[in-house]
C-alpha cells in the first residue's frame, strides 16, 4: 500500500512539475526576435536583394542555354515557351534578333558574308532561316546551322557571364561592410522565409 501511495504522490509531483513548466513556457511565448533584431535582420536581408535576383537570373540563364543546347533550331522557342510558361517573352522574335544582330556584325564590320543573306535573314520567321539560307546559298561554304546556333550560344554565355560578375559585385560590396555573404545569404533567405 505505501509503494501506491508513493507511485501516487509521484505522479502528482510530475503533473505539478509539468503544469509549472507549461505556465512557464506560458510566459515564453512571446517571440524571442524583438522589433529591434527583426529590422536588423531586414537591414541586412535588403544587403542581398540585388545578389538574390541575379542569381534568380542566373539560373534562368543557365536553364536557356541547355534548352538552346537541346533542342534543334526549329524547336528552340517552343522549348523555351514550354519551360518558362509565365515569361511574357516572345521567344521566337527575341531568336531572330539575336541571329540578324548577329549576321549584320558578319555582313557590315567583319565583310565576310554578303548583306543579300542579312535581307533574307530579316525576311525570314527564325524556325526557317536555316533552310532558306541553305536553298538560296547552297554554294556556302560553311554550315548555317552551326553559325545560328553560334550566335544563340554565345548570347547566352555573355549573359551569363555578365551576371557572375554582377553576382561577385553584390557580394564584393557586401564584404566591405566587414559581413560575410554566406552570414547575409543566410538572413535573407530566413528573412524571406526561403526553403533550401
Amino acid at each position: 500500500m505505501a509503494e501506491k501511495k508513493e507511485k501516487l504522490y509521484l505522479e502528482l509531483q510530475m503533473e505539478e512539475l509539468k503544469a509549472a513548466h507549461a505556465d512557464a513556457a506560458g510566459d515564453n511565448t512571446a517571440p524571442k526576435n524583438n522589433d529591434k533584431v527583426n529590422s536588423k535582420n531586414a537591414e541586412i536581408a535588403k544587403m542581398y536583394e540585388d545578389a538574390a535576383e541575379y542569381e534568380a537570373n542566373l539560373k534562368g540563364f543557365e536553364e536557356e542555354l541547355e534548352i538552346v543546347n537541346a533542342n534543334t533550331l526549329k524547336d528552340i522557342a517552343a522549348a523555351l515557351v514550354q519551360k518558362f510558361p509565365n515569361e511574357e517573352r516572345d521567344y521566337a522574335q527575341e531568336l531572330k534578333v539575336i541571329v540578324e544582330t548577329g549576321w549584320a556584325h558578319l555582313v557590315d564590320v567583319e565583310k565576310t558574308h554578303p548583306k543579300e543573306q542579312l535581307e533574307l535573314i530579316k525576311a525570314t520567321e527564325f524556325g526557317d532561316v536555316v533552310e532558306k539560307l541553305n536553298a538560296a546559298y547552297p554554294e556556302y561554304n560553311g554550315d548555317f546551322e552551326t553559325d545560328v546556333r553560334n550566335f544563340l550560344v554565345k548570347r547566352w554565355e555573355n549573359l551569363i557571364a555578365i551576371t557572375q560578375e554582377h553576382i561577385k559585385q553584390e557580394l564584393a560590396e557586401i564584404k566591405t561592410t566587414g559581413l560575410k555573404p554566406k552570414y547575409v545569404k543566410r538572413v535573407y533567405e530566413q528573412f524571406h522565409g526561403i526553403v533550401k
